[in-house]
Order: C-alpha cells, then structure tokens, then sequence
C-alpha cells in the first residue's frame, strides 16, 4: 500500500509547506517528501499535477488528495489520534482552533509584508496594518500561554496544530527583526530550537534558488 507524501515548495519560503510538514513529523509517521520548486518555468505545470488548487502543501495517501494546510493537519490529527493535535480540554481546544484558524485567513499585512525567508536578514518598512498584525501575534501567544499553557512549553502546554501554524511566524519575526521580550521570545525560542523545525531551518539554509521576495509566498 502506498505511504504518505508531502508535497512542498522551498523550504526557505514556503510558509504553508512549513506548518503541514512540522505536524506531520510530530506524528512520527513515515512519509515521503516531494518538492516543487517556486519561481520556474514549469512550476504552474508541477504543482497543477499534484494540486487541484494549483498550490502546496498537498498531502497524498493512496487515493486520497489532501491540499490546505490546516486541512492537511486535521487530517493527520485524525488518522494518528496518539499525535493529540488539539487540546483535549474543550474550552482550550476551542481556543486553539480559533487562534489557528486566525492565522490561517487573516494577519495579511504581516504575511504580505514580511515574506518567509529563513536565509535572509531584512529591514522593512513596518505599516500600521502590520504593526496592527504584530501586536495581535504577540498578544495570542501571551494569552494562549497565560490561560492554557501550563503544561508545556507551547501555547497550550503540548504541542498542537497551533503551534505548527504560527512556526512560520517565528521565522518572520527573526528575519525582519521583530523585538520580542518575556513570554513571546520564550515562545519563540522554544519553536527555533524544536528539533524538527531546526531540520526544517538547516534544509532551507542549504537551498540554493532564490525566489523574488515580491512572488515568495504567492504559491505556498
């Protein structure tokens, strides 16, 4: 029977391939890894064959076709049940499920603004929007850690499919120089010295292709 495979852009930009791909690991299953290179004459055609959206992630198994990130995750949570994706406390879980949806449809300033480039060191130009944006990160993770993050190290104690949504958010801040401080640089620091985000991180910095920062996320 076929395995699992995960279908990703660069590592070094593609957001959305970091959270499906950080989940799948904290799984502990198997699974084959397939990228798409960003920003090449065939890239439309690459991810048309694996994607009926025409982006990344995609998760394959067998027959199956899974293509958004946060659907990915519900996904695997549901498959490896031992993996604890959410909370299991119901108030915390909602909780978890909203901060995670925020993120996976809002904060377009930040996204926009402050592309994914874990190579890169930037300065920009930091729009109130994205100012906006920021402070509200900030203010998740305070409040996530305040009311349910006892247990652990992560929003909610134990690592969730929250926390594999706003990884790429720590990149972010690190590459463009956000100043954090108390529980957000705790947090921050906890997700870079994850040992499956620091693979993520040393796969990225061996990467080679460059992808123009104005298209970096488009596809991901």
């Amino acid at each position: 029977m076929a395995g699992l495979t995960l279908v990703i852009a660069n590592k070094n930009y593609s957001s959305w391939s970091l959270r499906a791909w950080l989940f799948l690991r904290h799984t502990g299953a198997a699974f084959r890894e397939e990228r798409v290179l960003l920003d090449t004459p065939d890239t439309a055609a690459q991810l048309a064959r694996h994607s009926p959206s025409g982006r990344v992630p995609v998760l394959r198994d067998g027959d199956l076709i899974v293509w958004d990130s946060l659907a990915i995750c519900e996904y695997l949570n549901e498959k490896f049940p031992a993996a604890q994706g959410w909370p299991a406390d119901a108030k915390a879980r909602a909780v978890a499920r909203s901060v995670a949806s925020e993120m996976h449809s809002g904060l377009m300033a930040l996204r926009g603004g402050m592309p994914m480039n874990i190579r890169a060191k930037r300065v920009v130009k930091v729009s109130e929007a994205m100012h906006g944006d920021i402070a509200r990160v900030i203010g998740t993770w305070e409040d996530a850690r305040a009311r349910f993050g006892a247990g652990g190290p992560w929003l909610f104690g134990r690592f969730s499919i929250a926390d594999a949504m706003y990884a790429p958010v720590v990149f972010r801040f690190q590459t463009y120089g956000v100043p954090l401080s108390g529980v957000a640089a705790a947090y921050a620091k906890a997700m870079l010295e994850h040992p499956a985000v620091a693979d993520w991180a040393a796969a990225a910095r061996a990467e080679t292709e460059v992808v123009p920062a104005d298209e970096a996320g488009t596809p991901a």
